[in-house]
């Protein structure tokens, strides 16, 4: 009898340990034999599975894990962990790693720089097991100055692409993002923008061919792939084709000299509110080599002021003088002077305007660490006709009584509105004025203050509502948001024809009309859904989907 008991206790404890521990069942094992059969040893397991709990073994998991989430939310311990992390570091361990997750159904989350504002390249939200493919080995440049075109690796920063381009040429660059460790993988297939946008257009408007692996290993270029996925990989979303394993990109001319400047404003309401409701008019339609944001908070870093304050970044492609002329003849009321503007090479511009810190060098801009990490959340609107004055004030207001909280209004114009809506999968041209970036940010001493700042930045938002676009309310795909709706993958053997409805809900917002050709493309290149995120494009009739909406 007491064998007994002790055989039943035994099993018992078992039981326990496979359900409290999922990541060491059989499929996980087959996982990681998988990867070792076909020589792929450059992964990182959830310690559990190695049954290694020591310190060692614990800091590199995490380590790397932690390494490029860069919105501190999704690093918190409630937040579910990857079986594996696997950097590759060739074509073929790329292909091997894709086929032994297909093999073993565990879903694939593709992270380059980790930038993710919903945390979608690191983490899987449905319970499900994952792995993490880090691309950051991936992140070789080659530059060809005689034809103007760059192959960049997917796992590559924008850091790293800057740099690369520079050191071949002192007159080219190319139309993208400031942060330098944004990859260029996420930035390029969400239709990333910067300060060349109104002169050049995108990324992804600069892009001439790619090469994309498909859930079966396959490397497919432009033609290979066919015209509708390589189209709907140019600002479709990232992580959700496939792996862009490189990317084809157009180098852009520069003059040898630019002008940089930033502004701050800080004042009473009424003295803001003015300032912004010119910029408002002016930014968009200022000639296209000329680039102002406008930033508005009342804790910006910016400004030693406290309350209320209005930053503007102005990046123009020509000498000081000429800048100032264009913003004292159309913005008077900035006041701005000789001291304001900053002449340097374009590299240099990339520096000034990357948010590195002081005494930070050209050099700086290939390290991947992002310093400056904190926890935030971020939201997204489009207008297409000036702001009200109402509008602003009710903006002011709000932002008054958060100083973590703040806006970026990014200008349009330029090419922007001659690119046409349908060229590419971004579509969010001619008739928009600029975009709004709602963002609230905290650090680690305040996280118990995180559900505050989150409902306060979602009633900033509903405020807005009458001011800005509609029919859909539009958003920006790299400012994701789930709070617009989310796809979660169910264990189910039925088809769910209404995937394709559900995501429309979010959909549309991101890619409004084209969003049906979106649907298109993801059934040709990936019917199974093998690459999908909470708010990816799920293909026609696509397995095991139930949605969560907002609306």
């Amino acid at each position: 009898m007491a064998n007994f008991l002790n055989n039943l206790f035994l099993l018992f404890m078992f039981i326990i340990i496979i359900i409290i521990t999922p990541s060491q069942s059989t499929p996980t094992l087959n996982f990681i034999s998988c990867l070792n059969r076909y020589n792929v040893n450059n992964f990182t397991l959830f310690p559990n599975i190695q049954n290694d709990h020591s310190e060692e073994a614990n800091y590199n998991y995490y380590e790397l894990l932690n390494f490029s989430i860069q919105n501190l939310r999704f690093t918190d311990s409630s937040v579910p962990k990857p079986v594996a992390i696997i950097l590759p570091e060739s074509i073929d361990q790329l292909a091997n790693s894709v086929l032994c997750c297909r093999n073993e159904s565990m879903e694939l989350r593709v992270r380059c720089g980790g930038h993710s504002y919903e945390g979608t390249s690191s983490f899987s939200s449905d319970g499900a097991s994952f792995v993490i493919l880090d691309m950051s080995n991936l992140n070789k440049i080659s530059v060809d100055l005689e034809s103007e075109t760059a192959w960049v690796q997917g796992g590559a920063t924008l850091g790293e692409t800057y740099s690369a381009i520079s050191e071949a040429s002192n007159t080219h660059g190319f139309s993208a993002g400031s942060c330098p460790t944004v990859g260029v993988g996420g930035h390029i297939g969400g239709g990333g923008f910067g300060l060349l946008s109104r002169k050049y257009g995108l990324a992804a408007d600069n892009v001439v061919d790619a090469l994309l692996m498909d859930a079966n290993g396959r490397l497919l270029n432009r033609e290979a792939m066919g015209e509708d996925v390589f189209w709907a990989i140019r600002g479709g979303g990232g992580g959700v084709w496939g792996i862009v394993y490189a990317w084809k990109i157009k180098l852009l001319q520069v003059p040898r000299v630019v002008s940089g400047f930033v502004l701050s404003r800080p004042g009473s309401k009424q003295h803001v509110a003015k300032l912004v409701n010119k910029w408002q008019h002016v930014a968009p339609n200022l000639t296209d080599d000329f680039y102002l944001s406008c930033f508005i908070g009342a804790g910006l870093p910016e400004t030693k002021s406290i309350g209320l304050s209005a930053t503007f970044k102005g990046f123009y492609l020509g000498p000081k003088h000429e800048a100032l002329t264009i913003l004292n003849n159309f913005f008077p009321e900035l006041r701005v002077s000789e001291k304001d503007g900053k002449e340097m090479s374009w590299i240099e511009s990339i520096l000034f305007f990357s948010g590195l810190s002081n005494g930070s060098t050209i050099s700086d801009l290939k390290k991947r660490y992002n310093q400056d990490k904190n926890y935030f959340k971020a939201k997204s609107d489009y207008v297409r006709t000036p702001i009200s004055v109402t509008g602003i004030r009710t903006a002011l207001e709000i932002l008054d009584k958060e100083p973590k909280g703040y806006v970026i209004f990014d200008p349009y114009g330029g090419i922007m509105h001659k690119i046409g809506s349908e060229e590419i999968a971004f579509p969010h041209r001619n008739g928009n004025l600029f975009t709004i970036q709602y963002i609230v940010a905290w650090y680690g001493e305040d996280n118990d203050k995180s559900n505050g700042y989150i409902d306060w930045i979602r009633a900033f938002y509903n405020a807005m509502t009458p001011f800005v676009s509609w029919g859909p309310r539009a958003a920006y795909i790299n400012y994701m948001d789930i709070d617009l709706g989310e796809m979660e993958l169910i264990n189910s053997s039925f088809p769910s024809k209404d995937a394709v409805e559900i995501a429309r809900v979010w959909g549309e917002k991101y890619f409004l009309k084209n969003y049906d050709r979106l649907v298109k493309a993801k059934t040709i290149i990936d019917p199974n859904n093998i690459f999908s995120n909470q708010q990816g494009i799920p293909p026609t009739f696509s397995l095991g989907f139930k949605g969560k909406s907002s609306e």
